[in-house]
């Protein structure tokens, strides 16, 4: 399904602990086998609790929703609210510290990583939380605020704070949440780890490799090279 359409067909569950299950080993090459997916992965363990949880939300069974999702809380660090809306073969990597809020909406073929807030910016009972469409993968430690929706296949680095709408296929890396042109993006098993793309960073890289050439000449007993360029107007590095 896509995130923000009508409820998803409704599986066995047997049938949507096995997708999970597999869905882990795809993902994480440190997957070794279905049973230590299944007794060992924290972020498996979460998604059972939040479809319980879930169910009994929907069933206006709200404090035995709430206090289930507070039990799970505990048990794995995972942060999910049983109103919640997720879709199929959610990837929970690590999951310490993951948020999930309210009125998220989150599709099919997902990955999370630890650390991430899918969080509100609203004080009033309105849309107020993300939607992430199919196939968004969302690196560790970042922030995605308000009813935003960040579109199929789009890649949020680690460490970036979203909170303005994001096309699909694009990916979106540092504290301001600036999209880079997806065009330029690595493969789409890139390392989120990495703010590829980003003209600030490569403008650090340039100085911090600027720097270790000179000193190396200073140590070597060599003289720094003058500048190549005029830079008295302050349009250079």
């Amino acid at each position: 399904m896509s995130a923000g359409t009508a409820s998803p067909r409704v599986l066995h569950p047997l049938r949507r602990l096995t997708e999970d299950v597999r869905a882990v080993k795809e993902r994480d090459p440190a997957a070794r086998s279905a049973l230590e997916v299944l007794l060992l992965y924290p972020g498996v363990h979460a998604l059972l609790i939040h479809r319980l949880a879930h169910r009994l939300w929907r069933a206006k069974w709200r404090f035995a929703a709430r206090l289930l999702s507070h039990l799970g809380r505990g048990l794995t660090g995972v942060e999910i609210h049983p109103g919640a809306t997720i879709g199929r073969r959610l990837v929970i990597d690590h999951g310490m510290g993951i948020v999930i809020g309210e009125t998220a909406e989150i599709g099919d073929d997902v990955t999370l990583y630890q650390g991430v807030t899918l969080g509100g910016t609203s004080l009033h009972r309105v849309k107020r939380h993300p939607t992430l469409m199919d196939g968004v993968v969302v690196g560790a430690g970042a922030i995605i605020l308000g009813a935003v929706t960040v579109g199929e296949k789009a890649r949020i680095g680690a460490g970036a704070v979203v909170v303005r709408d994001v096309p699909p296929g694009a990916t979106v890396v540092g504290l301001a949440g600036r999209v880079i042109d997806h065009t330029t993006a690595p493969h789409p098993a890139m390392d989120l780890a990495e703010s590829k793309g980003d003209h600030a960073v490569a403008v650090l890289e340039v100085l911090i490799d600027r720097v270790a050439e000179l000193e190396g000449r200073i140590n070597g007993g060599n003289p720094p090279c003058p500048p190549e360029e005029d830079l008295t107007d302050g349009s250079g590095i």
